[in-house]
Order: structure tokens, then sequence, then C-alpha cells
């Protein structure tokens, strides 16, 4: 066959078109393992840094302006009108640890809304969402009282700090935090 017929042979041009498409083709990119990551909210009660699963709250607020309940714990601050729903607002730290949390520009109220249990928690500080790698995940709870203790369901490690996990529904469970009467 002349070189002249295999310059127009059409296979011959998907040949050469082949090779050229080969020597610089760069190839596919690797698949790289997609690591778990845990999304949640990171907040601070006297001095701990905690997190909490982003669904086990259903709202942040500032610190609302509220009305005294009579006959209650110490522990519970009011009640608050949000949005013409009556919201009642307790003060974690104080529930936790028996100190009043004092407050200040930081301040926050964190509402859970869980099998009928519908309350604001006011923390010290919300330190904003927060990524964690699921590999960072211990069920190892971090040195805290032993009431507290009984709220976690583990920690978090990152970048030498420990971030004990809070449960927002274990504590909406517990016969001691629904026990707000004197």
């Amino acid at each position: 066959m002349p070189a002249t017929a295999k310059k127009n042979d059409p296979l011959e041009l998907l040949r050469a078109l082949e090779q050229r498409s080969l020597a610089s083709s760069k190839g596919l990119p690797q698949q790289e393992d997609i690591k778990g990551t845990s999304l949640v909210i990171g907040f601070r009660v006297a001095g701990k840094k905690m997190v909490t699963p982003v669904d086990e709250v259903t709202e942040l607020l500032t610190y609302p302006a509220m009305s005294r309940v009579p006959g209650t714990k110490s522990w519970v601050r009011g009640i608050a009108n949000v949005r013409g729903n009556l919201l009642p607002i307790m003060d974690l730290k104080d529930y936790l640890m028996r100190e009043p949390t004092e407050l200040n520009i930081n301040s926050r109220v964190l509402v859970v809304n869980h099998n009928g249990v519908f309350a604001g928690l006011l923390v010290d500080e919300v330190l904003g969402l927060k990524h964690f790698q699921d590999e960072d995940y211990s069920h190892k709870l971090p040195e805290v009282d032993n009431f507290l203790k009984s709220y976690m369901t583990g920690a978090y490690s990152q970048d030498s700090e420990e971030w004990g996990v809070f449960s927002m529904h274990a504590l909406a469970k517990s016969p001691l935090f629904l026990q707000v009467a004197v």
C-alpha cells in the first residue's frame, strides 16, 4: 500500500489520533477516601468547651427579656415570650454545677425541643459550628464532674483540645431536669 494511501485511510487516521491522545493525556484523578465528619455546635459552660449535635438544638438566641416564675428551683431563670411561644429559660451551669451563670455580652440560649420538652438553656458562650472528623471521636468521657458525665456521650480531640459531647436529648429526658418546682 502506497504511503499516500495510508495517510488517507480513516482507520490509520484514528490510530494516529489515539496515539497522540494517549501521549498527551494526564490520566484520571486518583480516588481519595472521604472521611466522615460530624457537624456540631460548640459552646462553653463554666470554662469547659463542649459540643452538641446540631440536630439537638432548634435555635440560638441572645438572652431574652423574661418573667421570673415563683416556686421554681434557682436554675430556672424565668419564662420568655419568643415569637408568641412561652419558653422556659434554664441556667445550664447552675443546674449542672450549682453556680449561676454570670450574664455578659457573649451569653446565649440554646433552644431544645425534644419529646415535648421545649426549653432554652443559658450557656456562657456559643463558639459556633464545628466540624470534627469521626476518627477524632472517643467514647472516653472527659475529666468532668460525675453529674455532668451523665449527660455526656464522649469527646472529640482536635488540635490538642478536648471537646466533651453533651447530649441535649439526655438532658430533656432526665427526671431531675424535669423537676423544676421547689
